[in-house]
């Protein structure tokens, strides 16, 4: 029988040399040091949360614009196709964007993409609040192309890093993280409505929005820090794109998307608009991109907890089926319980995709330090297809 000998103390402490104090700092110290990492990610998650509830999540309340553009900004002037073209191109580059900014991301631009996109984005919205009512394309330049490339800008970093710092529950994260651009198109349609069609009016309603969204992206960014270095030997785009090019789980996983993607955004624009035309009461129409939102919540929180068990596209498969289906049943929903019905439902199984997609391109990723040209490339011809589509 042979005895092994005792492992020897990571640290000796000698009673006489720290009066006795130092087995307590010892012990303190792992603890202190796992307190520390521990409050350092939920610094980062909640910022990263924040950033999509600005910037997304604005995203998800241009239906309450859409609907104030056709019935009384732009009224008479232009067809409710030519005013929606504002949306699509803000869409469009909101996602497009993302091939710049998700290679930038993985150079070790974090810092001057987050900067410059934010300050683009509460720049264009004070420039909105000066556009003249008519003026089509005073709004154009200033909602759809400056607003769609500020959030684009941001988008794709603002959630690639959240790998850096989360593995083993990188998708319930990143999930819970996209959820602030829920909570986003819920409360800012709610806030933008009261102040549209309240004393205020449109344009200090829309700086208000400005202010608001300036304040919470500052907080944000001054507290968010990439944790890995840059990726070094860079190769060039078209390069990357070869590689990904012979991923065929990632080629067909970026034509899903187009395809789910088309359909996903067509009733949060509209539904608002088309509550009123069936003759909803508008103080009621006015909650509907709210309460759409609002469902989405819990349809991005909840799927993410699935994942882990059985797995993400077992949660995606059923959720995009419901999802597109919910879609064609807009042709019969004409009345009030068809309307909060249809706005439920919707917000719970559409918000599962929106939730579930970065996890899903996180997770056909070889490395972190393409994460973000995986997500840019993916959101870029994702774009490019839709927005044409909605409009």
């Amino acid at each position: 029988m042979t005895l092994r000998p005792a492992r020897k103390p990571r640290v000796q402490i000698s009673p006489k040399e720290d009066g006795g104090l130092g087995l307590l700092y010892w012990e303190c110290k792992p603890i202190f040091l796992n307190f520390y990492f521990t409050l350092r990610r939920l610094i980062l998650f909640s910022c990263s949360w924040i950033i999509q509830f600005c910037t997304f999540g604005y995203t998800n309340a241009y239906g309450v614009y859409n609907d104030f553009y056709v019935r009384e900004y732009l009224v008479g002037k232009y067809t409710s196709s030519q005013i929606s073209w504002i949306g699509s191109v803000q869409l469009l580059l909101t996602l497009s964007v993302g091939l710049i900014s998700g290679r930038g991301f993985d150079t070790g631009y974090y810092y001057h993409l987050m900067i410059g996109g934010c300050s683009l984005f509460v720049f264009c919205l004070f420039m909105l609040s000066l556009s003249q009512p008519g003026q089509y394309y005073q709004v154009f330049l200033t909602q759809g192309l400056g607003l769609g490339m500020a959030i684009g800008v941001t988008y794709v970093p603002g959630m690639a890093l959240l790998s850096q710092y989360f593995h083993r529950r990188r998708s319930l994260v990143m999930g819970i993280a996209a959820s602030g651009s829920a909570v986003g198109g819920a409360l800012h349609p709610i806030m933008l409505n009261k102040l549209f069609h309240g004393p205020m009016g449109f344009h200090n309603g829309v700086r208000a929005s400005a202010g608001m969204n300036l304040g919470l992206l500052a907080f944000a960014l001054c507290l968010t820090k990439p944790r890995l270095p840059p990726k070094g030997n860079q190769v060039s785009f078209v390069s990357t794109l070869r590689v990904f090019a012979r991923d065929p789980p990632y080629v067909i996983m970026i034509l899903g998307t187009v395809l789910v993607f088309a359909g996903l955004y067509f009733p949060i624009f509209f539904v608002q608009l088309n509550a009123i035309k069936n003759g909803i009461d508008p103080e009621l129409a006015f909650y509907t991109i709210a309460i759409l939102n609002g469902a989405s919540v819990i349809g991005r929180v909840i799927p993410n907890l699935l994942v882990h068990r059985i797995g993400v596209f077992n949660v995606l498969i059923p959720c995009i089926a419901i999802s597109g289906l919910l879609v064609f049943c807009t042709l019969a929903v004409k009345d009030v319980a068809g309307t909060m019905s249809f706005t439920v439902l919707y917000g719970l199984f559409s918000g599962a995709y929106a939730g579930l997609i970065s996890p899903l391109i996180t997770s056909l990723a070889k490395n972190d330090s393409e994460i973000g040209a995986r997500m840019g490339i993916c959101f870029t011809f994702t774009g490019a297809c839709i927005s044409i589509l909605l409009s």
